[in-house]
């Protein structure tokens, strides 16, 4: 397994680290209003689920822009962007990003997509970066951990795997 750095520093993600082919877990994470949201309801069909630190860190705001704009672009592709952010703090961010449709869902309450989808940061109690793609089947066709944390993911390997279901 290759380890997850924060500015350099080895950290301990819990949970699995999960690889295509697995089932997606499903975990109750929250909307922006608190409401509680079913991770596998919140979209349908192909979707990326985004998970960053903080949306208000240049590379997390970077990599949900870039995920929404390229999905688009595509047909019957949803991004979810998930982090340990407040709700409210994930609304002001959509509100003041100047993207519509944005989807953002937060893991502040219980870590749960964190320690189901094994990015939840024991030292820092926010989540590594890492991207899932997941078929209409709610079966993971690529997972993606960034080994550094402050880096961005591979943004063509994702696309690729979305453009292969």
């Amino acid at each position: 397994m290759t380890a997850t750095t924060f500015r350099g520093r080895p950290v301990v993600l819990r949970g699995p680290r999960l690889r295509a082919g697995d089932p997606a877990p499903d975990c109750t994470v929250l909307a922006d209003d608190f409401t509680p949201v079913r991770l596998l309801s919140a979209a349908t069909g192909i979707r990326i689920i985004s998970s960053v630190p903080s949306l208000d860190t240049d590379v997390c705001d970077q990599q949900t822009r870039r995920f929404h704009e390229e999905a688009t672009r595509l047909t019957g592709v949803s991004v979810l962007t998930v982090s340990v952010d407040l709700p409210f703090a994930q609304r002001r961010w959509c509100a003041t990003s100047g993207l519509d449709g944005v989807r953002t869902l937060s893991d502040h309450r219980e870590l749960a997509f964190g320690q189901a989808y094994g990015v939840a940061v024991a030292e820092l109690r926010v989540l590594a970066r890492a991207v899932f793609v997941l078929g209409p089947d709610d079966v993971i066709r690529y997972a993606q951990y960034v080994g550094e944390i402050g880096e961005h993911p591979g943004y063509d390997e994702v696309l690729a795997a979305v453009s292969r279901i």
